[in-house]
């Protein structure tokens, strides 16, 4: 006899699914993507590839052989994971470095848990910084985008600063001429520039968002929060601080658009409610921008979204959804 479980009303129908939402999120990268294999090439796609494989292997196994559950790989959640890990790697990495990466996101970030829907940090998060502290190096050196070789007079190395960290030592040495240094706000939305490959792009991030908005895989709450906080604070400090670099370079370069539309906004690590999603979001502005001026990386947002993916669950305690039928006091 097949037992039937009934919950008590009300009862919400929807065609949404994890498997759905995952796919959304996929087809939202696919322009990043695009201008990532045109800027970077093979590197880009192999890079891909190799988490991609790595982290559906390693649920597989783990959920398989260790948890002894069920895998989950159909829901396609460890495939955006690595997708989300290889977004934000070189695209020249060393592809055992890559596998480790991959290994900590899912086994670590993810599984660790108990899988999805109760790890309480990114996974993708947690294997790119293990990645950044482990590997230093390999994790800096930034291959150049020859796909745009043609459009960028200023490349010739096969590697080079990013904007950021052209902008940590404008500050550093409280020197706004060295600012020049850096590329056009053309060059800079478009990908014209070096760093993770799957960030370099801010044009074809907003496209993914504007389709997972469209979709309403997401909700504007996250994203416009932080990327509004990220242009406030930076502009008071471009006002206030010799060195620093006007808000619109703040957002169109490293992972801010990124870690906006798709990092921060993970259903599991972000909070449930409108309200508490903003502050959520203006806490990783504000980390984002501390980090970037006076941290010692270029770089704050995965360090910024896992900070705040901790005060998740505080936001949740005291920022509550309204009950279904419970009258406005």
């Amino acid at each position: 006899m097949t037992k039937l479980i009934v919950s008590p009303a009300p009862h919400v129908h929807s065609k949404d699914s994890v498997r759905r939402n995952m796919l959304n999120v996929i087809i939202a990268l696919v322009p990043a993507f695009g201008v990532s294999l045109f800027a970077f090439g093979w590197g880009a796609l192999i890079v891909s590839a190799t988490s991609v494989v790595a982290c559906v292997l390693f649920e597989w196994l783990i959920a398989k052989f260790i948890l002894k559950q069920q895998p989950t790989i159909g829901d396609c959640s460890a495939i955006l994971t690595g997708l989300l890990l290889a977004f934000n790697l070189p695209s020249n990495l060393p592809l055992w470095i890559v596998v480790i990466g991959a290994l900590v996101a899912v086994g670590v970030g993810k599984m660790t848990f108990g899988g999805l829907g109760q790890n309480p940090f990114n996974p993708a998060l947690v294997g790119r910084v293990f990645l950044l502290i482990s590997f230093p190096v390999q994790m800096t050196t930034w291959p150049r985008p020859l796909g745009f070789a043609s459009a960028m007079p200023f490349v010739d190395a096969e590697t080079g600063a990013t904007p950021l960290a052209i902008m940590k030592n404008a500050i550093k040495a409280g020197d706004s001429s060295m600012l020049d240094e850096l590329p056009s706000l053309w060059h800079m939305a478009a990908g014209y520039l070096g760093g993770s490959f799957g960030e370099i792009s801010a044009i074809a991030l907003l496209i993914g968002g504007v389709y997972l908005l469209c979709t309403k895989t997401i909700t504007w709450h996250i994203p416009v929060s932080i990327l509004f906080t990220v242009a406030v604070f930076s502009g008071i400090l471009y006002l206030t601080i010799p060195g620093a670099a006007a808000p619109q370079y703040h957002l169109l370069t490293g992972g801010i658009m990124l870690g906006a539309i798709f990092m921060a906004t993970d259903y599991v690590t972000s909070p449930m409610t409108g309200w508490g999603q903003i502050i959520y979001g203006i806490g990783i502005g504000i980390i984002v921008v501390i980090i970037r001026t006076w941290g010692a990386y270029p770089e704050g947002m995965s360090f910024a979204i896992l900070i705040m993916n901790a005060v998740t669950p505080l936001l949740n305690m005291y920022i509550r959804p309204k009950r279904f039928g419970e009258k406005k006091k």
